[in-house]
């Protein structure tokens, strides 16, 4: 057996990963249009209002309002909802801060579901138990571009009167059961950061069917400025943040939106291929300690990146051990996607036990990620399953 890179041997990936440019004449096009309006307030002009439109067409949704950040999606979706003090959210342990920010500065206190050990993805049966009189909405985060089990958590939505908000910001163009992800909850939100699927620096959008929820986050995401029929109404009722998008992003948005598809179908493939050649090898290799992600029956991820699990009694190699040696041969990959579950962060320090979620604090003990990009060639891609293969084989036996 070929000795690991880590101890000496010849790594499997010793050529630059394939690279493109994300952005090129139609962004500069398009910007070249926004700056000839002589304005870049998303309201005078016309790029912000076509890039949401183009959005909601993509994924057949009614009303799509923007936002300056996926974090500002959030956060304005939940005022929209009229989440505020006293309140409880449902959401994940393994996500992003931006997920819990918008709850936290609307007074409402942050509730955590364990999640599934194959999706990574919110366990309904999880957030059922975690629901209380003070529960007003639930927000379901699909990690890494995995749909998470939306009929479930609907079901639960329903029977209990809450509301649902879907975090998209990895998901881009996911389907679960044909539907795609951020289409039926109460409101989807989207982001446009710098290391999403598509980029507008940084930019966020909600969607949603109902037209009074659209309106109320417009209004929040404009300082609760009311502009629907061409007029500012600064009769404020409540306080609201200044999310507003600017008409550069919306520019650089549309352009993206071109290339949208394209990209989140090659990260598709990718992604795809890997598990199932991995699936294969471990089979025919008879090496069980290695779990690829888990996408539900019927659904499609769009892998923002690829997670692993690590079985240590089985792989005889712990998940930190396998990410090193999986580095050394030339994949970039470390431990898990952040270093603890969110409730463990100093900003909660002694206000969450330890275990409160512990499927989640264990997938994070036991996972391996490494990301993904378009641009990879099928070389690329052999050359990181061979690479997977090695390490996995090498312990393995």
């Amino acid at each position: 057996m070929e000795k690991l890179a880590i101890h000496g041997g010849t790594p499997v990936k010793t050529t630059p990963f394939g690279q493109g440019r994300r952005f090129g004449a139609e962004e500069l096009e398009q910007l070249r249009e926004a700056l000839e309006q002589n304005t870049l307030f998303y309201w005078h002009g016309k790029k912000v209002k076509g890039f949401c439109a183009k959005l909601a067409g993509i994924y057949g949704m009614p009303y799509c309002a923007a936002a300056s950040s996926g974090t500002a999606a959030i956060h304005t979706a939940l005022g929209a909802l009229g989440v505020g003090p006293g309140d409880e959210v449902i959401t994940t342990p393994i996500t992003d801060m931006g997920t819990v920010i918008g709850a936290m500065y609307q007074g409402a206190a942050m509730v955590f579901a364990d999640l599934d050990p194959h999706t990574y993805n919110p366990d309904p049966r999880s957030i059922e138990a975690r629901i209380t009189e003070r529960t007003k909405a639930i927000v379901v985060v699909h990690l890494a571009g995995n749909p998470a089990d939306m009929d479930a958590v609907m079901d639960v939505a329903r029977r209990h009167d809450l509301k649902v908000v879907e975090d998209c910001a990895q998901s881009w163009l996911s389907y679960y059961k044909g539907r795609l992800a951020g289409t039926m909850g109460d409101i989807g939100c989207f982001s446009t950061n710098e290391f999403k699927h598509i980029s507008t620096g940084d930019g966020g959008a909600v969607m949603t069917r109902d037209e009074a929820l659209y309106r109320r986050a417009l209004m929040f995401a404009d300082k609760n400025y009311d502009r629907i029929g061409g007029l500012a109404i600064r009769n404020c009722e409540s306080l609201a943040p200044n999310y507003r998008m600017t008409e550069l992003q919306g520019a650089v948005g549309i352009a993206q939106l071109e290339k949208l598809e394209g990209i989140c179908a090659r990260r598709s493939e990718i992604g795809e291929r890997i598990t199932r050649e991995l699936g294969e090898f471990f089979e025919i290799a008879g090496l069980p300690g290695v779990h690829p992600p888990k996408v539900l029956e019927g659904c499609r991820s769009s892998y923002w990146f690829y997670m692993m699990r690590i079985d240590a009694g089985l792989a005889g190699v712990d998940a930190q051990g396998f990410a090193d040696a999986l580095k050394a041969e030339g994949v970039p990959a470390g431990k898990g996607y952040i270093p603890t579950c969110v409730y463990e962060y100093p900003l909660f320090r002694g206000a969450y036990p330890k275990g409160l979620c512990s499927v989640a604090e264990d997938i994070l003990e036991t996972s391996v990620k490494f990301s993904i990009s378009e641009f990879w060639t099928d070389g690329d891609v052999t050359e990181i399953i061979a690479a997977i293969q090695k390490v996995a084989g090498w312990y393995g036996s």
